[in-house]
């Protein structure tokens, strides 16, 4: 213990001593509460009333089978332990708010977007970036997407946060799905397979068309690569003829976990109960149900 710690305790004690206050250095063990428990807690007698009526109207609203697949973000987090409820209302707020600003469009892993930032260091204020999406993270106000190029013979990744007060637009240049939800494999593959024109010009799709899914099935490029993707099961990356050396192929077998398949307490942990899901939604559904009626009315 140093001087300083040595003068802080000290003046705590000084403190304790006249106030008779008792002395409670170590912070006691975090407990777990119950949501359900949380929310009895936290509800205000001045906020129960527009509760109700929301809750009546939710009552009567149907949920598409699609909004689950276009507005992830809004669904409740899979980890068990970051939930919670008013923090997730409250961001769902925000989020909402934040969308009658600027226009979130529809996009997947591997569609091709254009995106307007605000700088104050360009000439014009702000920069355009055009790449591939090949990453689609984190759920809230934490969901953030990443754009790949290459530019000059240089691979250039840039990750966005989607609702960022930073961001200006968001351009949908070629809507597409791929086969696996995450395309960071490209990082190794040859160039002209993650290489975008800044020109392009936007393809649109007929209205009432589904989501094409390009089948595409990518070779790996010459070794060493950032990661072992030939042993993952990505499904839009070519069969490689790479044959395994006997302790990388008995080092596979060990860390292998086949039972995690039938684990029910995993797949619990890891999913979200359908009340929730559909809450959610139903709130997503409400609002943009009321947008729409603003919209039309200033019209």
């Amino acid at each position: 213990m140093n001087i300083i710690q040595k003068h802080i305790c000290r003046c705590l004690l000084q403190k304790c001593n006249s106030g008779n206050v008792p002395l409670s250095f170590v912070p006691a063990r975090q407990a777990t509460v119950l949501n359900w428990l949380l929310d009895k807690h936290r509800k205000s007698q001045l906020s129960q009333q527009p509760e109700k009526e929301d809750d009546i109207e939710q009552e009567t609203i149907m949920v598409p089978r699609d909004y689950k697949y276009l507005y992830p973000e809004f669904l409740p987090p899979t980890n068990y332990r970051h939930r919670d409820r008013i923090r997730e209302k409250l961001e769902r707020q925000d989020m909402f708010q934040r969308r009658t600003v600027m226009e979130v469009p529809e996009f997947y892993v591997g569609s091709i977007l254009a995106v307007n930032v605000a700088d104050i260091y360009a000439p014009s204020k702000n920069t355009r970036f055009v790449g591939l999406c090949i990453s689609r993270e984190n759920d809230g106000l934490r969901t953030n997407f990443i754009l790949r190029n290459h530019i000059d013979g240089n691979g250039i990744e840039i990750k966005y946060d989607m609702y960022s007060p930073l961001l200006q637009s968001i351009e949908v240049l070629k809507l597409e799905k791929r086969l696996d939800d995450e395309l960071f494999y490209l990082r190794d593959c040859p160039p002209e397979y993650s290489t975008v024109d800044f020109d392009m010009e936007p393809i649109h799709l007929p209205t009432g068309s589904a989501v094409p899914l390009n089948t595409i099935k990518v070779p790996l490029g010459p070794r060493p690569w950032d990661k072992k993707w030939d042993i993952k099961n990505f499904k839009g990356l070519q069969p490689s003829n790479r044959v395994l050396r006997k302790r990388a192929a008995i080092r596979l077998e060990r860390s292998a976990k086949p039972w995690e398949e039938h684990d029910l307490m995993k797949q619990y942990r890891e999913s979200v109960n359908d009340d929730d899901v559909e809450t959610a939604l139903k709130e997503v559904v409400l609002k943009t149900k009321k947008k729409n009626t603003k919209s039309q009315r200033r019209q």
